[in-house]
């Protein structure tokens, strides 16, 4: 086993290597720092369990024997199905769109066809394509109704050809996993003594234009892993560390004793924060995260 090292030395587990790159745009992805979380894995482990996957970073690097990923999103949860299910409809789904964008007169009227049609019926093959060419990546919703209301970015959607490579290097790494559409707590009642959670959830300072952080209780998913430890599940978290908020710091008190160790991941500029604000600067928008174990 190829044994890594942390900044102050410590051996940890095996060395992972992330995607070539990322499959979907979506905020709070942690493509960057995945091979870095999952340094931190215990080195025999059971099924290893994704609890918030989003953009499925953490469990494309694992790329685990037995694992899980699973999301409340019902578009989203379909587009990791046909990624194990038909990847080669997963490229359809994309260059199909991605072909009647590039040969529109007005690109933005078509991104917006797409986005019509996703918001008259919520679907993973619209979504699918809206998250690689909507700004940022930040697919956002009006609280009211879940109107998907961000608007299209300045940036050229990946080639279909490119996507469809990515698509083939996901589909190897995740052929083992399942996917499901399940709320977090249920999910981790179901790991078993040895197996690994990890949770990304919404931050909960700054997203809650975000699909599902509108209903988000940080307090359940802290419920949710003391009762993991409690089972002998290793549990990790990803959570808020000391960020901004417009101009309010962010710090976030957990119980004591609950989690072992406590790692700072550098995350980098803030997403929300490029969308938020125009014309200023974002020199001081650095996002620290924590990376909590009960290890």
């Amino acid at each position: 086993m190829t044994m890594a090292t942390n900044l102050f030395g410590e051996q940890l587990g095996q060395r992972y290597t992330r995607p070539s790159a990322s499959l979907l745009k979506w905020v709070g992805n942690k493509y960057r720092m995945a091979e870095e979380i999952a340094s931190y894995l215990p080195q025999r482990h059971g099924v290893f369990y994704d609890v918030f996957l989003g953009g499925g970073s953490v469990l494309a690097t694992v790329a685990p024997k037995q694992g899980v990923g699973s999301d409340v999103f019902p578009p989203l949860v379909e587009i990791w199905n046909m990624l194990k299910s038909d990847p080669s409809r997963l490229k359809r789904w994309y260059a199909d769109r991605h072909r009647r964008f590039v040969e529109a007169s007005d690109r933005k009227q078509q991104y917006e066809r797409v986005k019509a049609a996703y918001n008259a019926r919520p679907n993973g093959a619209d979504l699918l394509f809206l998250c690689r060419s909507c700004y940022a990546g930040i697919v956002r919703f009006r609280k009211s109704d879940g109107y998907m209301s961000t608007p299209i970015g300045p940036h050229n959607p990946i080639p279909a050809a490119a996507f469809a490579k990515r698509v083939d290097e996901w589909h190897s790494r995740l052929s083992h996993c399942d996917f499901v559409q399940a709320d977090f707590a249920d999910l981790m009642r179901q790991a078993k003594r040895g197996d690994v959670v990890y949770c990304d959830p919404p931050y909960t300072h700054t997203q809650s234009i975000l699909y599902g952080a509108q209903t988000f209780e940080l307090r359940r998913l802290l419920t949710a892993i003391e009762d993991c430890k409690r089972r002998g599940v290793y549990v990790l978290l990803s959570i808020d560390g000391t960020k901004k908020s417009g101009s309010t710091t962010c710090r976030l008190e957990l119980p004591a004793g609950l989690f072992e160790r406590e790692v700072r991941i550098e995350v980098g500029r803030s997403m929300l924060r490029r969308l938020q604000m125009t014309g200023e600067t974002l020199e001081g928008e650095l996002v620290s995260d924590r990376l909590l174990l009960t290890y």
